[in-house]
């Protein structure tokens, strides 16, 4: 395996993509990023298999209009981490910010601890093939899944009384599903989102991503396999017609 390593300490993010670039150009399979601090757009619009191993805290959008690659982060992530992104995986070791898989179109978004504010938002879907998937270890703040036209959204909740527990969950969904570890109360749904009972077939689909989940971040998936879970989705395809004047 072609490796390359690139000491980011006190470098501006243009240079530093630009070297990721250059590095990802000439063949490099695994790049290893250290002291990384707040630089912006990691990983943007690449393609390809390669991996990036990120140590530090990188800035917001990482990975956007990514396809193909894998970036694993030891430490935080700023805002947006898979902005927009067509495919490939996030791997967070810690917290992230505001709009985490804002936009995002395919690929996976794994987060070992918790999210900010509107986590999933407009997240979408096209076919089968390209479905975004957003796990969340710890919980999500206000307006989860906001917007959602397709993908899944997962909260497990670890090491916390109740997954969720701020408001809007699915504010204008009209596409894809939220799914929560435990029960979620009423009053936490946004407009045009509605629960819906969630099934052993339902286990069946997100097995394969709570395993994955779990092997990323040592957890026995275990714990996980059974149907504690609130499924959440679109009461209607069109959630804020109501809010139209129609001549």
């Amino acid at each position: 395996m072609k490796t390359v390593k690139i000491d980011a300490r006190d470098m501006h993010y243009t240079p530093l993509n630009q070297k990721i670039r250059a590095a990802v150009a000439d063949g490099a399979e695994e790049i290893i990023l250290d002291n990384v601090l707040g630089q912006r757009f990691i990983g943007d619009g690449l393609r390809g298999n390669a991996r990036i191993i990120i140590n530090g805290v990188p800035g917001g959008d990482l990975g956007m209009f990514m396809s193909g690659p894998t970036c694993i982060v030891h430490g935080n992530a700023e805002h947006a981490p898979g902005n927009t992104m067509d495919s490939g995986m996030l791997v967070i070791h810690g917290s992230a910010g505001d709009a985490v898989a804002h936009s995002m179109r395919g690929g996976t978004v794994f987060v070992k601890n918790n999210i900010g504010y509107r986590g999933g938002i407009h997240m979408k879907q096209y076919e089968v093939e390209a479905r975004p998937i957003l796990v969340v270890g710890g919980t999500a703040h206000s307006f989860l899944g906001e917007y959602m036209a397709g993908g899944l959204v997962l909260v497990l909740g670890i090491g916390k009384e109740k997954a969720m527990t701020d408001r809007g969950i699915g504010s204008g969904i009209h596409g894809g599903e939220i799914i929560v570890r435990g029960e979620v109360d009423d009053y936490l749904l946004g407009v045009g989102a509605k629960k819906f009972k969630f099934t052993e077939s339902d286990l069946e689909r997100i097995a394969p991503i709570i395993k994955n989940f779990c092997e990323q971040f040592g957890y026995d998936p275990a714990e996980f396999l059974d149907t504690n879970y609130t499924r959440i989705g679109p009461a209607s395809s069109r959630p804020f017609a109501s809010k139209y004047v129609w001549e």
